[in-house]
C-alpha cells in the first residue's frame, strides 16, 4: 500500500476514535444511553474511551500501527456487534452516523492491519 494512503487511513481512524472521546468522557446523554443499554455503564464507557485513546495514539506511530489497528478492530468490532444485536443502527435519531463511522474505522483498520501484518512480533514473519 502506498505510504500516503496508509497515512491517510491512519489519520482518519485516529480522528474518528478521538472525536468520540468527548462524548464518553463528558458523559454525553447518548453515550450514557449506549453504555447503559449494553450493560457496561460508566466503567465501560470510560474504559472504552481510554482503550480508544490508546489505539488512536498507537495507530499514528509507525512502529505500532499494527497494534493500534488490532486494538481498533477489537474495540470497534464489539461496537458493531452491539449495534447489530442490542442497539440497532440508529441511536436516538442520529440517522446511523455512529454505526457508519464505526464501520469506516473498522474497515480501514482491517486494511491497515493486513498491510502491517509482517510487522507483528512472532507471527508476522510467517505471513
Amino acid at each position: 500500500m502506498n505510504k500516503y494512503i496508509s497515512l491517510l487511513f491512519r489519520i482518519v481512524v485516529a480522528v474518528i476514535l478521538v472525536q468520540t472521546l468527548r462524548f464518553k468522557f463528558a458523559a454525553h446523554p447518548d453515550s450514557i444511553y449506549i453504555f447503559e443499554k449494553v450493560g457496561l455503564g460508566a466503567p465501560g464507557r470510560i474504559g472504552t474511551g481510554i482503550a480508544e485513546l490508546i489505539a488512536a495514539i498507537l495507530i499514528l506511530i509507525p512502529r505500532t500501527v499494527w497494534l493500534g489497528s488490532l486494538m481498533t478492530v477489537g474495540i470497534i468490532g464489539g461496537a458493531i456487534l452491539f449495534h447489530l444485536t442490542i442497539l440497532g443502527i440508529e441511536i436516538n435519531g442520529d440517522g446511523g452516523t455512529v454505526f457508519y463511522l464505526a464501520l469506516v474505522s473498522f474497515i480501514l483498520s482491517l486494511i491497515l492491519l493486513w498491510n502491517e501484518r509482517k510487522k507483528i512480533p512472532i507471527i508476522g514473519k510467517k505471513f
